[in-house]
């Protein structure tokens, strides 16, 4: 544990054999709070694969993705954001942007949508159609502000997903698995393998053993993180104020919630008992939503002790045919996701759509009640959410689904922009990058950076 003389220090933590607590933040650190809150911006990025029901031509009739009219008198009602309704302040609707780099440009790359998008979503660059080791895509929107503000916490990033990725070597089409697994680039040849497993991002998080091998060893042991570190937190309380102690007694608490799920997950799928993902790490649970909320518990973790303040975060694997019982609809998701434009069948795959988009409420909720600063976490954070597929019946990328929550880099929420016909996807991600302090001219294949507070979404060469 360190100390100033006069205040606490933002990079105070609990200490313990082999694992650390970061703090949230505390009345202690105003100094520090108020001097870094401006540069505290926190990203998450999130794909959600198979495009959207409201791209197709019956779908835009009936508004099954985004409303009806732009600005900021909007009706989400039948739309797949109805369940962001409660949040609308801190929504913001882009749509009709088309993503040209996950097409195919030529004859061979026909057919490989699905194995070549999701390299495409957070890059806007067309990858290099290989399933070899030469590699190529482009830098990704979070790698990017990662290299930007990532030393200044001690994980500068992490990238975390659902579904299976434990493909190696090529995948169809002619693209290597890589293209298909990864949402994050840190370079144009370098996919960041994303993690699925809740444990790992929790030991992460906090430190705990220096190997895989001691890791479990501290796990046999039967512990609580907690008993580590009780005589640091001890102490640490001693200095405090009621208030602060109080918030450090949630703090503690929460982590301890999370902890006791995934010792619950992890006890059941030891137990001998039938699991419905069987091939999954012992984490992970077989329950989506369940899987998805333990997520979102981790990150808003992550932020509220300003561990990391960039995630990429994968909701799905291309060609994925998982069952959401949740949505009513019994047919696997890609399948859903073709659906022959029988009207019927387009439903069903609103439902998961607005499924899916109704998973973010939990996470919302959590970031506005958590304080930050001179708001919440909601105020200071961009939550990029979206996919780079249009139609999936036909595998384009056109009028593909967007959509941004939270107050960071100044976005005022409570607005729909409309782009015109033919803007590219990448216009919205420049601007977001300018948000996060990048001043960029150009990514991917943009034409300039849309106004993201104006229902006309006017694209400008300079900062968004």
């Amino acid at each position: 544990m360190y100390l100033s003389n006069v205040h606490l220090n933002r990079r105070t933590v609990l200490k313990g054999l082999g694992a650390t607590i970061a703090l949230p933040f505390l009345d202690a650190m105003v100094p520090a709070r108020a001097a870094a809150s401006s540069a505290r911006t926190r990203l998450l990025a999130i794909e959600i694969v198979h495009g959207a029901a409201g791209s197709t031509a019956f779908g835009l009739k009936n508004n099954l993705w985004a409303p009806a009219g732009a600005g900021t008198d909007v009706d989400l009602g039948p739309t797949a954001l109805a369940p962001l309704a409660p949040y609308r302040d801190y929504l913001t609707i882009v749509s009709n942007t088309d993503v040209r780099n996950a097409e195919a440009f030529i004859p061979p790359e026909i057919g490989g949508d699905h194995f070549r998008s999701a390299a495409v979503f957070l890059t806007q660059a067309h990858p290099r159609q290989t399933q070899g080791s030469d590699l190529h895509a482009g830098t990704s929107l979070d790698q990017i502000y990662a290299k930007r503000r990532g030393e200044d916490t001690p994980i500068p990033s992490m990238q975390l997903c659902i579904e299976s990725v434990d493909q190696a070597g090529g995948c169809f089409y002619g693209y290597s698995c890589a293209y298909t697994d990864s949402i994050s680039w840190a370079a144009p040849d370098q996919p960041l393998p994303m993690i699925r497993d809740p444990r790992v991002v929790f030991d992460q998080l906090f430190g705990i053993g220096a190997s895989p091998e001691a890791r479990e060893r501290r796990r046999r042991q039967d512990h609580s993180l907690l008993d580590w570190v009780a005589e640091s937190a001890a102490e640490l309380k001693a200095t405090l104020g009621s208030a602060d102690r109080a918030r450090l007694d949630s703090h503690l608490e929460n982590v301890r919630e999370i902890e006791r799920r995934i010792q619950k997950i992890e006890a059941y799928n030891r137990s001998g008992e039938r699991r419905e993902l069987p091939a999954a790490p012992v984490g992970v649970p077989d329950s989506y939503d369940e899987h998805v909320k333990l997520i979102f518990d981790l990150q808003a973790l992550a932020w509220s002790s300003d561990i990391t303040r960039v995630f990429a975060f994968k909701l799905s694997r291309d060609v994925s045919n998982r069952v959401y019982p949740e949505t009513g609809v019994t047919t696997g998701f890609h399948i859903a996701s073709h659906h022959a434009e029988r009207e019927d069948r387009i439903l069903d795959l609103a439902k998961i759509n607005r499924y899916h988009v109704g998973l973010l409420p939990y996470l919302l909720e959590k970031l506005k009640r958590t304080p930050d600063g001179e708001g919440s976490l909601l105020d200071h954070a961009i939550i990029l959410y979206g996919s780079p597929m249009g139609n999936p019946n036909v595998h384009n990328h056109k009028r593909c689904p967007l959509l941004l929550l939270g107050r960071g880099g100044g976005l005022k929420g409570g607005l729909h922009v409309k782009a015109p016909d033919g803007t590219p996807m990448a216009n919205a991600m420049l601007s977001v990058l300018n948000r996060l302090g990048a001043e960029l001219d150009s990514f991917g294949d943009s034409t300039g950076a849309l106004d993201l507070n104006t229902a006309a979404g006017a694209a400008t060469a300079g900062q968004g």
